[in-house]
């Protein structure tokens, strides 16, 4: 043959080669484009909720900006210590940091997927070789030791976004568990305080109904009397006496209360034998909360249980994404580099060296619909988690107008209690200047006081339910959470 005519033929098989490429890429662009033709829709079919769907306009800009430990703002040290000691102890809480740490290591997992990975392979295996098949003598119906040690490395080319995707699903989850922590924290502490302040309601209402028996006592005494100077009958001594066993029914009742209030505290704290140490204050001693009198504009920016549904929309978004670049080509870049021999001896030799590099590209063409199912899936995923979110907002709005429309209530009814209290008193007084006067038996100072012990029982619990309101505001209110929002979901 010729150099001219060699060079020819080289010339020929690099056309034909230069063929055979353009026309592989045209079928590949093809074959993606037929891809995207088929594409379902997948937008979604639920719509977000905004604050101004939700009536929060502008103006209803939040006056208090709540601290991350609000409750230290009651001025109780054991109440901060309980707290503090909770959110340390708490099984439940550390069930919920747990599953944080799964999610971060899943998303490391997802994460891990998209760089190159490099595996090493070495095998040796003892074969006989067929000696009716393919391979020629004299391996043929010989045993022999096969070797191979390679390393092997690939790299996806993510052209379409689709582990980008994955890896932003993974994250949304995990920020998602992360929001979630943080209410199990506001939720917690919450319920710690609103035990504790039971707890003072409970004591003092054992004081009040203690002094209520000692008062029945002294006034059965009083009744005895009268019945033996003849001035009252067994009437009177049989209903004084009736009075005795409903005054201490109230007194273990409420120590049953005690009890169980103590318990629950212990569930909380995780330490069953911490509240038996407890010296319980007066609730007149604890400090009231400034509050805020309007729903803040702000508000579903402050609560964690709304980001973690609004991460979670975030994720299913991404999930669609993924979903959506499976009908997309797989390109990935594979190379291979070792050695293979058959005898162990030769193993490491030059003639048993073999390597490759090049790309492969995987395009799905027919698969029964999976790929549409799959979208489809992720699609109604999506519409679940935006009505999820939805469903969050209205019930966050809702908590935060009943805590607002109960914490004025109960101002309004302080007012008038105490209007009440301060009457109940007065008369008690008075009773009290005409008893020492010689003007009215002792009967009627006891009946004036069992009036002003009873709007102190009244007064205790509108105190308790102030205290409690207070708190559950706090935690409608987010308890000092400030969510932290991709880009992405700051412009929506």
């Amino acid at each position: 043959m010729t150099p001219d005519h060699s060079r020819r033929c080289e010339r020929s098989v690099a056309s034909r080669g230069n063929r055979l490429t353009l026309s592989a890429l045209l079928i590949v662009a093809a074959l993606d484009l037929s891809a995207c033709a088929n594409l379902p829709d997948s937008s979604p079919q639920a719509t977000l909720r905004d604050a101004s769907s939700l009536g929060l306009s502008a103006e209803q800009s939040a006056t208090l900006a709540l601290d991350a430990q609000w409750w230290r703002e009651f001025g109780d040290a054991q109440l901060n210590q309980l707290i503090d000691e909770a959110l340390l102890s708490n099984p439940s809480l550390k069930i919920v940091q747990t599953r944080l740490t799964r999610a971060n290591v899943a998303a490391d997992v997802t994460d891990a997927a998209t760089g190159p990975q490099l595996s090493a392979t070495l095998d040796a295996m003892r074969q006989k070789f067929t000696a009716t098949g393919m391979i020629p003598p004299p391996l043929a119906g010989s045993t022999y030791v096969t070797g191979t040690a390679q390393l092997t490395g690939s790299w996806e080319l993510d052209f379409f976004g689709k582990n980008r995707a994955a890896l932003d699903a993974a994250l949304g989850n995990a920020r998602a568990t992360q929001a979630d922590a943080a209410a199990a924290r506001t939720l917690l502490a919450s319920n710690v305080a609103r035990n504790y302040f039971q707890l003072l309601r409970l004591n003092e209402q054992l004081g009040v109904a203690r002094r209520q028996l000692a008062q029945r006592e002294q006034s059965l005494r009083l009744v005895m009397d009268r019945v033996q100077a003849g001035l009252d009958t067994r009437l009177e001594l049989r209903q004084s006496e009736g009075t005795l066993p409903e005054a201490r029914l109230q007194i273990e009742s409420l120590n049953e209360q005690m009890a169980l209030a103590r318990h629950a505290l212990n569930a909380l704290l995780g330490q069953p034998a911490k509240t038996p140490e407890l010296e319980l204050p007066a609730l007149a001693a604890i400090k009231n909360i400034e509050m805020v009198m309007n729903i803040p504009s702000d508000l579903l920016g402050r609560r964690a249980d709304i980001a973690a549904a609004r991460w979670r929309v975030e994720a299913a978004t991404q999930d669609v994404s993924n979903a959506r670049s499976q009908f997309y080509p797989n390109v990935n870049l594979v190379a291979f580099a070792g050695f293979s021999s058959i005898g162990l001896d030769r193993l490491l030799g030059a003639n048993s060296e073999q390597w490759g590099l090049g790309p492969s590209l995987r395009l799905p063409l027919f698969d029964g619909g999976r790929l549409r199912a799959n979208l489809r899936g992720k699609a109604t995923d999506l519409d679940a988690a935006i009505e999820s979110y939805n469903a969050a907002v209205i019930e966050a709005v809702r908590d935060v107008a009943d805590q607002l429309a109960s914490a004025q209530s109960i101002n309004r009814q302080q007012t008038q209690q105490r209007a009440a209290q301060a009457a109940a008193e007065s008369a008690y007084a008075i009773a009290m200047q005409r008893h020492e006067a010689g003007l009215s038996n002792l009967l009627t100072v006891l009946t004036a006081e069992t009036v002003v012990l009873s709007q102190r029982r009244v007064a205790v619990d509108l105190a308790a339910r102030a205290l409690d309101i207070q708190v559950a505001l706090m935690r409608a209110l987010g308890g000092g959470y400030q969510a932290e929002l991709s880009a992405s979901m700051a412009q929506k």
